[in-house]
């Protein structure tokens, strides 16, 4: 695309009434940047940087992009860097998902906006990756997704440590006793010592393997760590493809058919992915336009059996799975089940990348096969019932055996900050058996945070207990582990039958019939309905437009208009 000097106005540029007039002054600001018409006649591909001082785990994002330019350049083309919102997981008030569509959004409409002939949209925190791929559903230029890669990992006191599954269980032995303040101290400098992403199979691990597996990342860019070369030469790789895909255009709505997606299910199913995935998936797949479910989940989760062992689902880490040869080598292991002639950003068939990919070596135990899985199928299921009529997730593969039959009374907590200020009550009335209920966590009341995870209560933590099922309308993060039903929908601010919970309600949890249930008869649950508070909203801002648009989880939580 020639953004300066051509005889038909480009699409994507500002116009000023005059055509003529508009080229000239293009041509005089991109002169001052050192643009001459021969650059511009390129293929102008736009990389999207997010890069932030409140993003630690993109602090290696400027050496990404200086070879994603030298991809694009060695192929022919034009690198323009531009800037988007960085969604910090740990440092965004009230959670990074709330601004999950904000960033969706700006990413769409810049890509709309600018005079680019394909995008490389490079991310990697949890909820970058997935806007990402929404914005991309709909644009009408090529795209590719690149990753930041995870964090390396560290060792303590002789442990080998990773963020953040490990973060979880050093701050429970803390909680129990068994660390000193001191000792915490010291875990907290040794848990996160690299750029990068969490190291385990949480929500930025997952997307990236959900992005690789969809097709919207050249083969391979899943798993290299940040700090590699590998990670850089994957970045050079993928601009040079962006300007092959600027030349002969493969757009994101030709490759996210819903045979990506039951690709993309099998290979979630097969990691023992974040339950947070489930909800960006639903979210890309409805902006692609393509029709899928809860359903869809739990069918093809209930067929493929857990094969990597990573945290939080086995003992590993993504460095392992990288050098035991990544997403390829689990595809070529899940071939038989998957859809060969689905054709990613390649340009290449699945059963072509294939070809030349051996199957997992006995060398190493990262990347197991079919016939020796790590797990059963059921990683991830979906419950439903009166608890949940549209849904929940529960991420079977880190839950406790005994916990997934399981019928106890109700301890509810009325939103997140009542749950901190009780948990760690002496005299709460709690026994192992119990139920934690938390609500006012879903999209509408909070943007949904990573709240579902409740704490073990303090005084059965000090006891030696270390799960219990936890019910939520929320979300926790993908490197979490425990009995814990998350987004039940429709969630309790719009009506949900959570907010409806009374303590000592009985609820019953049934992991193999797929159920949910609030042990309350009807008439009683209809006369509490009718003392449900009005909710009240917030006053302004893009917290007022979500609340007010916001979908249910079973739905994506996008926004409606989108």
């Amino acid at each position: 695309m020639t953004v300066s000097g051509s005889v038909k106005p480009p699409a994507r540029v500002t116009s000023y009434g005059d055509p003529g007039f508009s080229r000239f002054l293009r041509g005089a600001f991109l002169a001052s940047a050192g643009f001459d018409r021969d650059d511009l006649a390129r293929p102008v591909i736009g990389i999207a940087d997010l890069r932030s001082d409140f993003n630690p785990c993109h602090r290696g994002v400027p050496d990404i992009i200086e070879h994603l330019k030298r991809g694009v350049l060695e192929a022919g083309g034009m690198p323009m860097v531009f800037p988007t919102m960085s969604l910090g997981e740990t440092l965004l008030s009230p959670t990074a998902m709330l601004f999950r569509n904000l960033l969706a959004m700006e990413t769409e409409e810049l890509i709309r906006a600018q005079p680019m002939d394909a995008a490389i949209l490079l991310g990697g925190c949890d909820k970058t990756v997935p806007a990402q791929m929404m914005a991309a559903a709909s644009s009408d230029v090529p795209v590719l997704i690149e990753v930041t890669g995870p964090m390396i990992t560290n060792s303590w006191e002789g442990e080998r440590l990773g963020a953040c599954t490990d973060c979880r269980r050093m701050w429970a032995k803390y909680r129990a006793g068994a660390l000193s303040d001191v000792q915490i101290e010291t875990v907290e400098g040794s848990l996160a010592t690299t750029s990068g992403t969490c190291m385990v199979m949480g929500t930025a691990s997952s997307m990236a393997c959900m992005a690789e597996a969809l097709g919207m990342m050249l083969p391979g860019g899943a798993t290299p760590p940040s700090p590699t070369g590998g990670r850089l030469r994957h970045a050079t790789a993928t601009g040079r493809r962006a300007v092959e895909l600027a030349r002969e255009p493969r757009l994101p709505r030709e490759i996210l058919d819903r045979s990506a997606f039951l690709n993309a299910l099998r290979v979630l199913a097969a990691i023992g992915g974040s339950t947070n995935a489930v909800v960006h998936i639903l979210a890309i797949a409805r902006r692609a336009g393509v029709a899928l479910t809860l359903d869809d989940f739990d069918t093809i989760a209930s067929q493929v059996p857990l094969l990597i062992d990573l945290k939080p689902s086995g003992s590993g880490y993504m460095e392992d799975f990288d050098r035991a040869g990544g997403v390829p080598v689990l595809l070529k292991e899940l071939e038989s089940l998957l859809d060969g002639g689905h054709v990613g950003v390649s340009g290449r068939s699945l059963t072509e990348e294939l070809a030349d990919v051996p199957r997992a070596q006995s060398w190493q135990t990262t990347i197991r096969t079919l016939d020796d899985p790590l797990g059963p199928a059921g990683a991830l299921a979906i419950v439903s019932g009166s608890l949940a009529p549209d849904g929940a997730v529960i991420k079977a593969s880190a839950a406790s055996a005994h916990l997934m039959e399981h019928t106890g009374p109700a301890l509810v907590f009325d939103d997140p900050v009542d749950a901190v200020s009780r948990l760690d009550d002496p005299d709460l009335d709690v026994t192992p058996d119990h139920v934690l209920v938390l609500r006012n966590a879903g999209p509408v009341a909070s943007g949904m945070p990573e709240a579902g995870s409740l704490p073990i209560p303090r005084k059965l933590a000090e006891a030696g207990i270390t799960d219990m099922v936890r019910v939520s309308d929320g979300r926790m993060s993908g490197t979490s582990y425990g009995t814990v039903v998350l987004h039940c929908a429709p969630e309790s601010a719009v009506g949900g039958p959570l907010a409806l919970v009374r303590n000592g309600d009985l609820i019953a949890l049934s992991v193999a019939n797929r159920s949910i249930d609030l042990l309350v008869d009807d008439a009683e649950l209809e006369r509490r309905r009718q003392s449900l508070p009005e909710r009240t909203k917030p006053e302004r801002g893009w917290s007022r437009l979500y609340a007010d648009h916001v979908m249910q989880a079973n739905l994506g939580a996008d926004m409606d208009f989108l």
